[in-house]
């Protein structure tokens, strides 16, 4: 023994061990803070952990080796060779190993944001919500706004990475566990704010805190009145700039010390517009009660004071949420929207918040994506940590065809609001859209998770797994998880409706039309139809052809009245073609579906220009032509971008396809869609 552990020290062994150990420790944390950053897969990292254990045996056999030598050092062709052997070992290990497998490729190309703990640039922070101390409840909005304020302003500093506010909405206003929070929102500083109004007094107190230490870096008391509270964002914002070093352009300077009213009426109708406008697009099913009540605020705002032009910038947003999501697809609202936006870059022509009015304007209005991206870099530079802008850049992208753009600029958009999971819906629509539904499944997986009411999550995760696998167990668990007198029920209505027709479960169909209040229904493609219209056809698949014809017939009159004002609304001539196909107006119906389609052509939307050809081939089934209706379906299926509009799983499902079942042309029709569509 005495001989053996002589020889161990004269080869130094012990001291070959030590050294590749801390070397191999400094390797696992830098791996570790990469991985994280990047989203690499823990696939990856496990590999590279076994790596570095086989390692340890090679180099203390080469310790040995060069020990019986008399030397010490390593050839260069022994180093390749022991990088070999590493890279060899690990893989076989990590393939062999219990519960061990091959990553595939989606996995190692998967690059969804993690909540887990990442590294944290000094110049990063999140605003917390705001705790209101005033005695009346309803002065909750005021202390939401100045939150809201503050975060805008800091939006607008380049040199900071600032969290939005959907992601920071789901903490508590002075929570015990600062270091946790900030390690899932990615952040080295968390700024806590409270706010007491009563009568004409505002007290706002702020504090800014390093999560890692819990040490204050700042914090101060502002006693106001409502006749000067004005531009007390623009100052928590300047101090916080200063604490953490971020330097400010010219331009952001201004843009922060900018106050947007000096009218307490109007700057209190404003915040009170806010909290409307936000909670209309938080619950879709709220969007048509209240959204028009901002709308009015704003309004109110702008009577009292004319040059308010941020009033008039949210009130041109606030048209559009609901030209697009009540749908109002009016010229009135069009017009009504435009001339507020336009009328706030009048008084501020570099107001980010106009343009990004303006944006919406061309992109949910007109469909020009040209004029819609330029407003919408415009508003980009004047807040360039602002996830929404990003996530409307990335939508445009994708309408557009370019779907890497579109799912980076996602990915990007959910570091700046890693708890939105609304981001995280956006991002697996576009991998479903490509038909990668494992990699949409990942994407409405951490949706689930960050949503604090995951109920429209679960749906869609499990619709993701219909058109996917064509299982209905996973949507019928979520279905039955919701109330049905909830809003949650309202805005998933259609879910319900396809849900019943997968099943071929003819009552439920027809109850889920009849009892609901909404006026239009609106699908995963965004085509927009009137409820009325499944109604017809929910009695038409029962066989109920006394029913569905005087519905057809009052929806054929009602489309021919509004197409004189709408000419070029594709749901329009849709829903006029189903309403004539129902009436075996044969003619009438291929006509008025095949303009709906030249209106909303693939070209023109890659988003929802599939699924405008999916409802013409239906519409040829329904008026007996297969011929064209498989035809269609073959367009349709030879795009890489279809995958939410059509899937297999779908086309075996959708009792809207039964008469084509028995043409051999319709297996061969299935057979075309060989997978996801490549990443390129």
């Amino acid at each position: 023994m005495d001989e053996f552990l002589r020889r161990l020290r004269d080869r130094k062994m012990v001291q070959w061990a030590l050294a590749y150990i801390a070397a191999a420790f400094a390797l696992i944390q830098v791996i570790d803070i990469v991985a994280q950053r990047f989203g690499w897969p823990d696939a990856l990292e496990r590999i590279l952990l076994i790596a570095l254990a086989i390692g340890l045996f090679v180099v203390l056999v080469l310790a040995w080796y060069h020990g019986e030598r008399g030397a010490q050092r390593v050839s260069g062709a022994e180093l390749m060779i022991l990088a070999l052997l590493l890279a060899i070992g690990g893989a076989i290990l990590f393939r062999f190993a219990p519960g061990g497998a091959a990553p595939t490729a989606s996995a190692m190309s998967s690059t969804l944001t993690s909540t887990a703990a990442v590294p944290a640039s000094a110049k990063s922070i999140a605003v917390l919500p705001f705790e209101s101390l005033s005695a009346d409840k309803d002065n909750e909005y005021f202390a939401s706004g100045m939150q809201d304020m503050i975060l805008t302003k800091l939006a607008a500093i380049g040199d900071l990475k600032v969290i939005s506010r959907t992601s920071t909405e789901k903490y508590s206003s002075h929570p015990d566990n600062l270091k946790t929070i900030a390690s899932q929102l990615g952040v080295a500083t968390i700024l806590e704010g409270s706010v007491q109004k009563s009568g004409n007094s505002v007290l706002i107190n702020t504090q800014l805190i390093d999560a890692a230490s819990d040490a204050h870096l700042w914090a101060e008391a502002y006693p106001r009145t409502l006749d000067n509270i004005f531009g007390v964002e623009g100052e928590v914002a300047q101090k916080v700039a200063d604490a953490l070093k971020a330097k400010l352009t010219p331009t952001e300077s201004s843009v922060v010390a900018s106050v947007p009213t000096r009218n307490p009426e109007a700057y209190d109708l404003y915040l009170r517009a806010n909290a409307d406008l936000r909670r209309g697009t938080e619950a879709s099913a709220l969007v048509g009660k209240v959204v028009p009540l901002a709308i009015e605020s704003y309004q109110q705002a702008l009577v009292k004071d004319p040059g308010f032009a941020l009033a008039a910038a949210e009130q041109a947003q606030a048209h559009m949420t609901v030209y697009w999501f009540a749908p109002d697809h009016t010229a009135a609202r069009l017009a009504s929207a435009k001339a507020a936006a336009e009328r706030a870059l009048g008084l501020q022509p570099d107001l980010g918040a106009a343009h990004f009015a303006l944006a919406l304007y061309w992109y949910w209005g007109h469909r020009d994506y040209a004029q819609a991206l330029q407003h919408l870099e415009l508003a980009r530079k004047t807040a360039p940590n602002d996830a929404l802008l990003e996530q409307y850049f990335a939508a445009i992208s994708r309408r557009q065809g370019r779907w890497d753009v579109a799912i980076a600029t996602y990915q990007h958009a959910t570091t700046l609001d890693p708890r939105s999971s609304l981001l995280f819906d956006q991002l697996g629509y576009s991998y479903s859209c490509m038909r990668r539904y494992a990699d949409a499944d990942r994407a409405y997986a951490q949706s689930t998770r960050v949503a604090r009411d995951p109920i429209d999550e679960r749906i869609i995760q499990a619709w993701n797994t219909v058109l996917w696998k064509g299982d209905l167990a996973p949507l019928r668990s979520a279905l039955g998880a919701v109330n049905p007198a909830s809003d949650d029920y309202a805005g998933n209505v259609t879910y319900f409706h396809w849900m019943a027709s997968w099943s071929r479960d003819h009552a439920a169909l027809i109850a889920t039309a009849e009892n609901d209040a909404a006026e239009n229904w609106t699908d995963n493609n965004n085509v927009t139809l009137p409820r009325l219209l499944y109604l017809a056809m929910a009695y038409d698949a029962a066989g109920n052809v006394a029913k569905a014809h005087p519905v057809y017939e009052s929806l054929r009159k009602q489309m021919q009245d509004a197409l004189k004002q709408r000419a070029d609304d594709p749901d329009l001539h849709l829903a006029l073609a189903f309403a004539a196909a129902g009436l075996e107006l044969k003619d009438e119906a291929i006509r008025e579906g095949r303009k709906a389609t030249e209106l909303m052509p693939v070209s023109r939307d890659n988003y929802s220009g599939p699924g405008y050809l999916v409802w013409l081939a239906q519409l040829y089934v329904r008026v007996g032509d297969n011929d064209q209706a498989l035809a269609t379906l073959s367009q349709v299926i030879a795009l890489p971008f279809s995958g939410i509009a059509i899937s297999p799983a779908l086309l075996n499902l959708d009792p809207a396809w039964d008469p084509l079942r028995k043409d051999p042309r319709f297996e061969a029709t299935l057979k075309q869609i060989d997978g996801p569509a490549p990443h390129g």
